[in-house]
């Protein structure tokens, strides 16, 4: 069990308790799912999860990163799987291995990337990065946060009616219709509203809004923002370029209370991706050269 203080367990230390958390879900489990049950089982604290990974670079926090990380280096060592829709699953040598060997499962992973470090005569290898207590990370996956980070500095220099604007383009593209953006002082923060259907039969009204913030959101927001939507609907989301706090998430799904949706930054990213909305997504072709030394031969 990990110590409740405030800093956070390394990648390594979460390959077993990830795997605990999978079977726990039966076998499966989305990110989310596994984030949470990770928690529950090393009795994480607040200040544990909402401590962010690099604040002037993004919203992702210090243990979702860590996680995303432990996921990685288990399904290099095959122990999971993951399908396009994010959804990870124990393989059938993870369902077998009650408790893995942390070092053999970094050392399997750091001589794979050795390996295509060299092949690259790339100087620096990954076992030299390890021993400075830096994880080794895959090309493609630094190239990932590049980009990432590129966006989330877009989405923090806009302006804050601007931002509202896309906003409602968001909800528009994912179906929901008569969407406003009000934005009207005195509103409570409401900053518009829209009309989901679901089905061709049934819809339902959606007040939301939108926080252009760095930092992370607290509990009291959520409940400035559910204040303002008494008498008006049942239903509310609110997005943020930042993140928010265990406290904010226990608040918007209180029971007794109307529920209210979060989108941190990190859903707002996948979501402009996913929707190509200012996100552009290019397939790359890797030339690959050989030499034929039978042609010279023949000469």
């Amino acid at each position: 069990m990990q110590e409740n203080s405030s800093k956070n367990p390394q990648f390594h230390e979460l390959f077993n308790p990830v795997l605990q958390a999978l079977r726990e879900l039966g076998d499966s489990g989305s990110n989310q799912e596994i984030h949470d049950k990770v928690v529950a089982i090393l009795e994480l604290s607040d200040e544990q999860v909402a401590e962010l990974h690099n604040p002037d670079k993004g919203t992702q926090t210090q243990l979702d990163y860590r996680l995303g990380w432990a996921r990685t280096y288990l399904k290099k060592n095959g122990l999971v799987d993951n399908s396009q829709r994010g959804v990870w699953a124990l393989t059938q040598k993870g369902q077998d291995s009650t408790e893995v060997d942390t070092k053999q499962v970094r050392s399997t992973v750091i001589d794979m990337l050795k390996n295509k470090r060299q092949q690259k005569s790339v100087g620096e290898t990954a076992e030299s990065r390890d021993s400075m207590g830096e994880f080794s990370e895959f090309d493609d996956a630094s190239d990932d946060e590049e980009w990432r980070e590129q966006l989330y500095d877009v989405l923090a220099a806009m302006d804050p009616s601007a931002f509202e604007r896309l906003f409602q383009r968001i909800l528009r593209e994912s179906g929901f219709t008569q969407v406003e953006v009000t934005g009207r002082s005195g509103d409570g923060g409401i900053d518009g509203i829209g009309v989901m259907r679901i089905g061709g039969f049934l819809s339902f009204k959606v007040l939301f809004q939108c926080k252009r913030y760095k930092g992370s959101i607290g509990a009291g927001v959520i409940r400035d923002f559910r204040g303002a939507m008494v008498g008006r609907t049942d239903k509310g989301l609110l997005v943020t370029t930042g993140s928010f706090t265990p406290a904010a998430t226990r608040e918007a799904t209180r029971d007794g209370a109307p529920e209210i949706d979060l989108v941190d930054g990190e859903q707002l990213i996948e979501k402009l991706k996913e929707l190509e909305l200012g996100v552009k997504t290019e397939p790359v072709v890797i030339e690959k050269v050989t030499v034929d030394e039978s042609f010279f031969g023949s000469i």
